[in-house]
């Protein structure tokens, strides 16, 4: 807790001189939508993200900016045929490979500086969606939209590292929308109200509050040519495996669960490794499962992950929907975006 006040005082220095405008944060005549959490770890971003762009993708020239983390490259970048997750970050590469023939995707670790480049590459982008941008103060958004895990809650939290709170419940004030993700299928109205009432104790009081879940889709094969095994060896490399994990066990035979780090960087050994437990499996019928962020990594190390080409490698799609007010959402985001626009005249 003493490192977590002295965390805690730091951050909220740094946001104290945002808000009195000592540090400058830089508008854009383009709509900027900041997603991003307060809590460190998986809180559904990358799914949520994918959302929006089935949303705005066809009705707005949309590019995502993301720092691009653990990439092996420097600066800004916009990403190309001949990239991957070394050259972009697991992300950014995964939004390329699914709607790079909709959208532009950007990295860049300073987003006021990319931002520019963006508009003077592309003059034709009206939106830009900041991947895990709540932070990153030195950009002024039009809309704010925070994350929150309906199972590791913001307001139960602590600062790191008395918790995993990248700073103080208080800074849920700069949002705008805030999306509960992650919820069960079954949450009721009152705990709904339970939740909001919680969020509205550190936000704006008027802040909409929605509510989420994640949908995983049929397995998708990665390597190997078997059929799909329902007994399966899972591995992964992500921030929360609480809900991957249940969801397996509900609807698979977990015979075993290999977790990496978030982000993890995958080597040759680390496959190797996996290889080797797996056929140590007592089963003939069986198979290896991944996240969809993970199987990215796995298709840009085309030598290292090769000998996994014999092996039934799948991973699970995942996708975030809304428990309730869906099209609500949907309208009051293309209304904001379509008056802002409107504004500067791009539309």
């Amino acid at each position: 807790m003493p490192f977590a006040f002295i965390y805690t005082f730091i951050t909220d220095f740094r946001n104290y001189l945002y808000d009195n405008g000592t540090k400058k944060s830089h508008a854009f005549d383009r709509f900027i939508i900041s997603v991003g959490n307060l809590t460190a770890g998986g809180t559904g971003k990358t799914p949520f993200v994918e959302l929006l762009i089935r949303m705005m993708k066809d009705q707005y020239q949309l590019s995502i900016l993301s720092r691009g983390y653990k990439r092996k490259t420097k600066g800004f970048r916009i990403a190309g045929s001949d990239d991957d997750s070394t050259t972009l970050g697991d992300e950014p590469f995964q939004y390329f490979s699914k709607y790079g023939n909709k959208i532009k995707v950007a990295v860049g670790e300073k987003r006021a500086l990319a931002i520019p480049q963006i508009i003077v590459t592309e003059d034709e982008i009206e939106v830009i969606i900041l991947d895990d941008a709540y932070q990153h103060r030195s950009v002024k958004p039009n809309l704010n939209i925070l994350l929150n895990d309906y199972t590791r809650p913001f307001y139960t939290d602590y600062v790191i590292p008395a918790g995993l709170l990248r700073e103080s419940r208080k800074n849920a004030k700069r949002a705008d929308i805030i999306v509960v993700t992650k919820c069960p299928d079954a949450l009721d109205a009152g705990e709904m109200n339970n939740v909001r009432e919680q969020i509205h104790r550190y936000s704006k009081k008027n802040v909409p509050v929605y509510f989420s879940g994640i949908r995983y889709l049929k397995p998708q094969r990665v390597f190997g040519t078997q059929q799909f095994s329902k007994n399966i060896f899972l591995f992964s490399g992500i921030g929360n495996t609480a809900p991957l994990q249940q969801y397996v066990e509900e609807h698979f035979n977990l015979l075993n669960y290999k977790r990496f780090p978030d982000h993890h960087s995958f080597t040759s050994e680390d496959l190797k490794a996996l290889a080797r437990t797996f056929n140590e499996i007592n089963s003939m019928d069986k198979c290896l499962l991944t996240t969809e962020k993970d199987m990215v990594r796995l298709m840009s190390m085309k030598e290292e992950a090769g000998f996994l080409l014999d092996y039934p490698v799948f991973y699970l799609p995942i996708e975030l929907y809304f428990l309730e007010n869906g099209d609500f959402f949907a309208d009051y985001l293309n209304n904001v975006v379509g008056r802002e626009l409107k504004n500067v005249g791009l539309k």
